[in-house]
């Protein structure tokens, strides 16, 4: 049985990847895996420390099988542990060695890469709304994923911008046929 195509929405924080994850799962009649982080952090009543980063690489890679495991012909993901590198390496200066080898033996078909040139979205988990952060973090996902050897495609302007560059990209690239849908149609 062939295996479906793994998608990450990936970027920045507050560049609008949950949005366009379920935007896309929803065009294509996919499943899509949560960003597990989010959850976590909500559950967890103090702020993260390092040792949470393993148990939420692991919460995110048991959301990614599951729902792959569901999965037909396409799997959208928000964020992978690319994410979480970033994250570590940022904030302590290490990364788990189970998430690198994790990061090491999954496998994508492509990453959407979220541009930070939308308005900046306060929420209690963001950390970094300084336009100089978001572009430091925008260059390391930039230069972090160029080294995976996974296509890139940057998506940038308004939501309806990205969802129709990301629906032609994938329907052009990925699939066999194209979905039933005509782009831009999240209906």
């Amino acid at each position: 049985m062939p295996q479906p195509k793994k998608i990450v929405i990936i970027g920045p924080e507050s560049t609008g990847k949950s949005t366009l994850t379920q935007a896309l799962a929803s065009h294509f009649g996919a499943p899509w895996v949560e960003e597990y982080a989010r959850e976590y952090i909500e559950k967890l009543g103090r702020a993260y420390e390092y040792e949470d980063l393993l148990a939420i690489a692991q919460g995110q890679v048991e959301r990614e099988d599951i729902q792959a495991a569901k999965a037909k012909d396409v799997l959208f993901c928000d964020t992978d542990l690319h994410v979480l590198k970033v994250w570590s390496c940022h904030k302590y200066g290490r990364l788990h060695d189970w998430t690198q080898q994790q990061l090491d033996s999954r496998t994508y078909d492509l990453y959407l890469l979220t541009d930070i040139d939308i308005p900046w979205e306060d929420d209690p988990q963001r950390e970094h709304s300084e336009p100089e952060m978001r572009q430091f973090f925008m260059n390391w996902y930039q230069n972090l994923l160029q080294t995976t050897g996974v296509p890139v495609l940057l998506l940038s302007g308004n939501f309806e911008q990205r969802t129709d560059t990301a629906i032609r990209h994938i329907e052009d690239n990925l699939l066999d046929a194209p979905s039933d849908y005509p782009a831009g149609n999240l209906e």
